[in-house]
């Protein structure tokens, strides 16, 4: 099949490059020269384990393209996916449409013969009517069907989660789109993967719910780990006590200091709004969303507490600022809130992240940034874990101590056992445990 991904960040890119592994040709558009340049040179503009290479190597075959010629590229194709951004709309928490309208008109213009224009990004209930009157507005004679095709990717493992997903799901009513759809991802198909097929609104607001779902359970186990510091219990114990029932599951049930990234955040705010419009209250997701961003900053008053209950003056040496591993990504990262409660009482910041430290740069500011662990950790107070990044889960603890100038740790991923920190000489501050 013929593919053009309009938007080649983070899902059009992941996307095109599975799709073109697949053997299908793609060609992902943007109108960024800077970045098409880039991807032409073989530069990835974000970081996703293994992505430089499967680009490459699509690249090299010939499966794959890169231009910013979206009339060409949609002429030549048997689906156009919209892959643009959809970020929280400043001021109301609306998802901010106006990239997806303006990809659905440029779209539109460009239509020669039937074609299906496939909704990946992440968008509201109704968006993919938006998107049939825009086209349709731009090109009344045009012949197309709209589809919703919700991307369930988790940075850091997207490859793995586009190759082997739970669940693909298609949303919409016109029989060949749906042929289209299935060619699309027979591939995948064929190795059991379930495709789901429903209406384009269902669709649409099932992408909304399973996020805020994973936000939810998140949350719950969030509030479960401060009842458990209170009574004495291990939130890990439970956690796995009620993870293996099959009906709750063991994921997103890892206590921590809450929730971020691109997905969660603008999600749950989009899915209020909506339901909002509709008239239609979600209260559970109402509490979800206040209680996350209130346990953000209650992670930096934790670390003043661990410190004795005042840190000015102080030096705290934070390991970790993305939002998760494996990603360079820093939006809604709870390190921002620690950082900025930390410095709102006085401390200095001396902090090292394996790939986010330019990205944390545009956002925090007044902050010492380190080329590895250890030299964050030279002359402070304390060391904060923020972010379970692999390359700190064994770290030279008598070498840690003889930087610090107090043994004090404050482990907010759960990474180190009690005992393990505790017999090496160091006061320990964890999360539910």
């Amino acid at each position: 099949m013929r593919i053009t991904m309009i938007g080649s960040g983070y899902v059009g890119l992941v996307s095109g490059a599975c799709f073109a592994d697949f053997g299908h040709d793609v060609i992902c558009v943007d109108k960024d020269q800077a970045k098409i340049d880039a991807l032409l040179a073989g530069r990835m503009p974000i970081f996703e384990p293994g992505l430089d290479q499967l680009v490459a190597n699509n690249v090299a075959a010939g499966r794959l393209r890169f231009t910013i010629d979206l009339p060409q590229a949609v002429r030549e194709a048997d689906a156009v996916f919209i892959a643009v951004g959809t970020p929280s709309r400043r001021g109301d928490g609306h998802a901010d449409l106006s990239y997806v309208h303006a990809a659905a008109a440029d779209v539109g213009r460009a239509l020669t013969g039937f074609t299906v224009i496939v909704n990946k990004s992440t968008v509201p209930v109704g968006t993919g009517d938006a998107v049939e009157r825009i086209v349709r507005e731009a090109n009344p004679d045009a012949d197309f069907a709209v589809v919703s095709n919700p991307e369930f990717l988790r940075e850091g493992a997207a490859i793995d989660d586009f190759k082997h997903p739970d669940r693909i799901v298609i949303g919409g009513e016109d029989v060949r789109a749906l042929d289209v759809m299935r060619a699309i991802y027979r591939p995948l198909h064929l190795n059991k993967s379930p495709l789901v097929e429903m209406s384009r609104r269902a669709a649409e607001l099932t992408k909304y719910a399973g996020n805020a779902f994973l936000a939810t359970k998140i949350t719950f186990i969030n509030e479960i780990a401060d009842l458990c510091e209170k009574v004495g219990a291990n939130v890990q114990d439970v956690a796995r006590g009620i993870g293996l029932d099959n009906r709750i599951g063991s994921k997103f049930l890892h206590a921590g200091p809450g929730y971020g990234g691109s997905c969660f955040p603008k999600d749950t705010l989009a899915l209020l709004k909506t339901a909002q419009d509709y008239e239609a209250p979600q209260r559970i997701v109402e509490a979800v969303v206040a209680v996350n961003d209130n346990r953000k900053r209650a992670m930096g008053r934790k670390v003043i507490t661990a410190m004795g209950g005042d840190v000015r003056g102080k030096t705290v040496a934070i390991l970790g600022l993305t939002f998760k591993p494996n990603t360079d990504d820093m939006r809604d990262s709870p390190a921002i809130s620690v950082i900025r409660t930390l410095q709102d009482a006085g401390a200095t910041i001396r902090a090292h992240d394996p790939e986010g430290m330019e990205q944390a740069k545009l956002v925090l500011d007044q902050v010492t940034y380190c080329g590895n662990a250890y030299e964050a950790m030279e002359g402070a107070d304390a060391l904060v874990i923020v972010t379970e990044w692999d390359a700190f889960r064994a770290l030279d603890l008598d070498r840690v101590k003889g930087l610090l100038s107090q043994p004090i740790l404050v482990d907010l991923r759960n990474i180190y056992p009690r005992d393990l920190i505790e017999d090496a000489g160091f006061t320990y501050t964890a999360i539910g445990r």
